[in-house]
């Protein structure tokens, strides 16, 4: 919607494969130097190369047909699944691994959200929740490409999750007889 009237849909999408091709040269260069010998890492930045490349390159092939925001949430729930094989085999996460899950997971919902709007109620006038949708699954991905790139915890859902983790295990319920 807003963005994509804005700045073009092919154009956008460009600059977020781009942005995760750079992610992905900058980790081959950083592993090379052994500054950071972190597979998971590198291997997690060339998944998602190739997921973002595949799907503009291959939903725009498929632009004679009509592509529902339904296959788009598909592509993410395989690209998920593919990073869960990878941290399975690999047995060690990084900062940035957490977010491309919690980024893709968040990118496949509002995906979801918008079929049910467009396809099963019908909608066809924009209102808040396509600009949200804009705005949301466009934020997400240029943050999955700074995790990647800095692999820092940036919004601070790491502290939060073991902030959760640790409110919970502190509680213990005591039962009485």
């Amino acid at each position: 919607m807003y963005l994509t009237e804005l700045f073009g849909l092919f154009s956008l999408s460009a600059f977020i494969v781009w942005g995760f091709l750079m992610a992905f040269f900058l980790n081959i260069f950083v592993y090379s130097l052994g500054v950071k010998r972190n597979t998971t890492l590198l291997l997690s930045s060339f998944v998602m190369l190739i997921s973002y490349s595949a799907s503009d390159y291959f939903f725009s092939l498929l632009s004679y047909y009509s592509v529902s925001y339904l296959d788009w949430a598909f592509y993410d729930f395989v690209t998920i699944l593919i990073l869960g094989i990878l941290f399975y085999k690999v047995r060690k996460t990084t900062v940035s691994f957490y977010y491309l899950v919690i980024g893709l997971t968040v990118n496949a919902l509002f995906f979801i959200v918008m079929y049910i709007d467009t396809t099963v109620m019908g909608n066809v006038e924009p209102w808040l929740l396509w600009d949200i949708y804009s705005f949301g699954v466009n934020i997400v991905d240029f943050t999955m490409i700074v995790a990647l790139i800095v692999d820092r915890d940036i919004l601070g859902l790491i502290k939060l999750k073991n902030g959760i983790k640790a409110l919970f295990k502190g509680q213990q319920v005591k039962h009485t007889a």
